[in-house]
């Protein structure tokens, strides 16, 4: 079928809720498949990652949830990958048959928990031969979110001391290998379970918060990379160097974090991760030379997604879980 009549005469199954609430507002529903307009294009979604945004925002949460409030119901998911299979007009950079990954949607339209999803062209990243579509379904929004907290606003470089809370989850093993493969000391907080995981990724020291006191392991570090937020992101503020920076990804406590930094005389930042071909480019790259590996923990089917944002939702995931939108 031409990608023209696909899109005439087809429709798709994807993931909707109509209200906010716990995971039993997920369902999956069929809807004709969209067409994608001037700069678009369409993609044959195979995998989708899921993240913590996703349930946050599913349960009426931060900052997405109030722009959608009003335009439910809404298909969640900012990460896909899959293969191009029609493109808009003024699209020069992509054919129908490439194999690409993207942060989409994002934060208003999202997306990607869907069998087809339109994407801007200029977000979207050829993937890697080495790589499969579920895997690199993984990588978009945790990637990004690591390289830009890393590099754009710590401006980590070789030889300073990093700190990295949750350094086994989506965003934290990214940012463990993006650290160290630009040449810094990698501390990582982390269960006992993931020891040997993070040390297979090479990190240089383990602290296991349930038995450890990370602030007294701690001191004089050029970087913390904050992923667990409120009360661990404003103790963490005490390790820091005097020309050290602390980054907080978490959006719900960015501000108190913030504010206990400025009231100790140090430097901390919230950041919100964006879609960036470019940097994603790059990431592509490492992975390709297999200086970064993906980890997905478990792939769950559509119907599955229920299942998936309760394991999501504990927050105790090594690496990244994915949707199979085959």
């Amino acid at each position: 079928m031409e990608s023209s009549d696909l899109t005439e005469t087809g429709t798709m199954r994807h993931v909707v809720y109509d209200r906010f609430g716990e995971r039993d507002v997920l369902r999956v529903t069929e809807s004709p498949i969209p067409q994608p307009g001037e700069g678009e294009v369409l993609v044959r979604v195979h995998g989708a990652g899921l993240n913590p945004i996703d349930w946050k925002t599913r349960k009426g949460m931060g900052f997405v949830a109030t722009q959608i409030e009003n335009s439910l119901p809404w298909t969640p998911g900012y990460d896909a990958a899959g293969e191009v299979v029609d493109v808009g007009e003024g699209v020069t950079t992509l054919v129908p048959g490439d194999r690409v990954m993207g942060m989409i949607g994002f934060p208003v339209t999202g997306g990607a928990y869907a069998e087809y999803a339109i994407a801007d062209a200029e977000d979207l990243a050829i993937v890697p031969e080495e790589l499969d579509l579920i895997a690199a379904a993984g990588v978009p929004l945790a990637a990004l979110t690591a390289w830009q907290a890393l590099f754009e606003v710590a401006e980590l470089e070789s030889g300073q001391k990093i700190l990295i809370h949750a350094g086994a989850g989506g965003v934290g093993h990214f940012a463990v290998q993006f650290a160290l493969e630009r040449g810094a000391h990698v501390i990582v907080t982390a269960s006992s379970r993931n020891r040997d995981f993070l040390a297979e990724l090479g990190v240089h020291e383990v602290i296991d918060y349930h038995t450890t006191d990370f602030t007294e392991e701690c001191y004089g570090l050029d970087v913390v990379l904050d992923l667990v937020g409120g009360e661990t992101g404003k103790r963490s503020l005490q390790t820091l160097s005097d020309s050290g920076v602390l980054v907080t990804i978490p959006t719900v406590t960015a501000d108190d974090v913030v504010s206990a930094a400025e009231a100790m005389g140090v430097r901390a930042h919230g950041m919100r991760s964006r879609p960036d071909a470019f940097h994603l480019d790059e990431i592509a790259e490492l992975i390709e030379d297999g200086d970064v590996k993906v980890h997905v923990e478990q792939v769950f089917s559509l119907d599955q997604v229920q299942a998936a944002h309760e394991l999501l939702e504990g927050g105790h995931v090594r690496g990244k879980l994915v949707l199979d939108c085959r």
